[in-house]
């Protein structure tokens, strides 16, 4: 991947159908996700993915949720998506999802993730997933995931999924509260942390642990940015600009429709590259830390 040549790394996209046609969520969350969105809900593959990317001249990190004991739907494999990648290695980062419900089996299975198939960060959705993110019952995972030196990125705020569904499909929203990502954040001072999403209701406790946890970073994926929060703008221009990055959440949101409305919004000239792609490639890895 030559970084230098890339105009935006987006650090949130999903891998939401595998080769052989299975969908990483069952047909009632993804209808309710679609009209939560206003939008089709189409399933690029992870190949129509880097070819949108590619054409754009940006990269972009893509993951699935493995939510199995929650919803007892079999998630899309983490060797299908680092392979997938493999293949577009020159716009594609694999993260992994690793359902914390399984254990020591997940703590090896990330171990070997990231050790065999050159996975670089792994993605949790709590509310999906049906755990707190301080839960001690995921501290294993987590240790192996600081070890291991790549980010955690936590779903943080409200949620598509469920949306509209009753009794949201299951789905708890407290699980998203980033005040509970400061314990983790505590309790594993050098994990890399990643809040997706502004975090509606929560985006004063968002900004808050980011400003005071050094590792905590803040993704803009999942919503227009003409409907950011005028204090996370704020916060993104100023305290936090080395620390914000950009995500869109495609296929719900399009790079496109993302980046059309960031131009619009009032970000000094200065930090704007920091946000689109500089951030991102000093937390994952793809450049030294003193460039």
């Amino acid at each position: 991947m030559n970084v230098a040549e890339l105009v935006a790394i987006d650090v949130h996209t999903h891998a939401e159908i595998s080769c052989d046609g299975h969908s990483s969520l069952s047909p009632e969350l993804i209808e309710a996700s679609a009209e939560y969105f206003k939008a089709e809900h189409r399933q690029p593959t992870i190949a129509e993915t880097a070819a949108l990317y590619r054409e754009r001249k940006m990269a972009a990190v893509i993951f699935t949720v493995d939510a199995e004991h929650a919803t007892g739907h079999p998630r899309i494999t983490n060797e299908e998506i680092a392979s997938s990648c493999a293949e577009h290695a020159d716009v594609l980062i694999p993260f992994a999802s690793v359902d914390p419900w399984k254990g020591r089996a997940a703590v090896r299975e990330a171990r070997r993730l990231v050790e065999e198939h050159g996975v670089r960060g792994f993605k949790f959705h709590p509310s999906l997933q049906d755990f707190s993110p301080n839960d001690r019952m995921a501290y294993p995972l987590y240790e192996a995931i600081e070890e291991l030196g790549v980010p955690a990125l936590f779903h943080s705020g409200q949620t598509g999924i469920g949306a509209g569904v009753p009794g949201g499909g299951g789905i708890r929203l407290k699980h998203s509260n980033p005040m509970l990502v400061d314990d983790v954040a505590v309790d594993f001072p050098y994990l890399k942390i990643v809040l997706a999403h502004p975090s509606f209701p929560w985006q004063d406790e968002a900004l808050a642990v980011a400003t005071h946890k050094p590792f905590v970073h803040i993704d803009l994926s999942g919503w227009s940015p003409k409907y950011f929060p005028p204090q996370l703008v704020r916060y993104a221009n100023t305290v936090l600009q080395d620390k914000v990055l950009f995500g869109s959440d495609h296929p719900v949101i399009t790079p496109d429709r993302w980046l059309k409305d960031f131009a619009a919004l009032d970000i000094k000239d200065e930090v704007r590259p920091k946000i689109l792609k500089h951030n991102a490639a000093r937390l994952l890895g793809l450049v030294k830390e003193d460039t």
